[in-house]
């Protein structure tokens, strides 16, 4: 069965090149002598990245395979304009960054609803002979081509933008803890990675407040090497404000499994030990109070962990310390260290650029073309409309 999340595509995109303009020399009976009236050129239709909130995946760009924009009209006799090519608008969900596909350089960021990014500028069109007229040079024999169109092939990769990421192993109870606090009905198995594919559920607080909670597939140790899901979803936490891993109070050594999640992380991206986090010690049902309290004391002997890092023990199927970790959750997500704002900075590692041989790889499992043509941006600017002139003299 096909996945309906889809977190990244490729496609070729190109914006419209500008019209020409008119070189026309208006004579009719009644003026013979009448002058150029070669009318300007239309501009081409631009290339335009907008973020909307009732998007959440990238499957309905997934079988875009060429965007296109209108070309810009030829300017006409009489002083008439050329027509401006439609610009054409893509809408994608928030947390949304572009990259260049043959180079993966990074390109654009589209992050909150109804922002509006260019991604490739429509090409100017000419001026007409008329723009040309002097008193030295009344009869101009001359006009302006059009700026030339872009084209780029890029890569749409989606990065989930939610104010909790859930981050633990499979089989650590995520899929329970989103469907117990929120409306979201994650599948939910006694098997490993039943969670194949990242959802978002709103977690409703008190006097009418929420905030967003996202369920992540499990994550192994050496997921920032490929093994298990690999870095497939991994990048979705990058766009969390608040991490919160989840280890089971049955297992082995607690304070092992939060260590091989926190080193996934940092192998995969340092900056995301800078945000805020919480443990939550989950499946606590199996464990008595006595037990619960001396394995938050061997915890807290470590340092940071309920000093900087809460310890909160729950059981997402009984319910119990699930207002306890809604109240953590709340505080951390407002704590003036870790304001939601700063999620993405422009010097964020988010931005970095990207390996393509990895999308490739990605692509291939999805079935999707690998021989699609790479074609740079065209250096397609005129920085000076009076240079044309005298180009047009030299070639005369």
């Amino acid at each position: 069965m096909e996945s309906n999340f889809v977190d990244y595509v490729k496609i070729l995109c190109r914006s419209g090149k500008g019209g020409r303009g008119s070189m026309h020399l208006r004579h009719v009976k009644y003026n013979p002598n009448g002058g150029p009236d070669g009318g300007d050129g239309g501009k081409g239709g631009s290339i335009i990245l907008r973020g909307n909130h009732n998007y959440w995946t990238l499957l309905h760009l997934k079988y875009e395979r060429h965007i296109f924009a209108e070309h810009g009209g030829n300017g006409g006799k009489d002083k008439c304009h050329g027509t401006d090519g439609k610009d054409v608008y893509i809408d994608v969900p928030c947390g949304t960054v572009v990259y260049n596909a043959e180079t993966g350089k990074y390109v654009c960021d589209v992050r909150e609803d109804g922002q509006e990014v260019v991604l490739l500028k429509g090409g100017r069109g000419g001026l007409g002979n008329f723009q040309f007229r002097t008193a030295t040079n009344q009869a101009p024999r001359y006009a302006q081509p059009g700026e030339p169109m872009q084209e780029m092939t890029v890569i749409m990769e989606l990065k989930l933008l939610a104010d909790v990421g859930l981050v633990g192993f499979p089989n650590a109870g995520k899929s329970t803890l989103v469907s117990a606090l929120s409306n979201a009905r994650p599948k939910i198995a006694n098997y490993p990675f039943t969670t194949m594919e990242p959802s978002l559920g709103i977690v409703g607080y008190r006097d009418n407040q929420s905030f967003v909670m996202a369920d992540i597939p499990g994550i192994i140790e050496g997921a920032s090497e490929g093994r298990g899901l690999g870095l497939r979803f991994l990048r979705h936490i990058e766009r969390n404000s608040l991490l919160l891993f989840m280890v089971p109070g049955d297992t082995d050594n607690i304070m092992k499994e939060y260590d091989i999640l926190l080193n996934e992380l940092r192998q995969f991206n340092p900056e995301l030990l800078d945000k805020h986090r919480v443990l939550a010690v989950t499946k606590c049902d199996l464990l008595d109070e006595e037990l619960m309290g001396m394995l938050r004391e061997e915890m807290e002997n470590k340092g940071e962990i309920g000093d900087s890092v809460p310890i909160v023990f729950i059981s997402a199927v009984t319910g119990f310390g699930l207002d306890e970790l809604k109240d953590v959750l709340w505080r951390e997500l407002n704590a003036e260290s870790n304001k939601l704002a700063a999620i993405t900075t422009s010097e964020s590692i988010v931005h970095r650029d990207k390996d393509m041989s990895v999308f490739a790889d990605e692509m291939a499992d999805e079935g999707e073309d690998e021989d699609i043509e790479y074609i740079d941006v065209e250096d397609a600017d005129i920085d000076d409309y009076e240079d044309f002139e005298e180009d047009f003299e030299d070639n005369k």
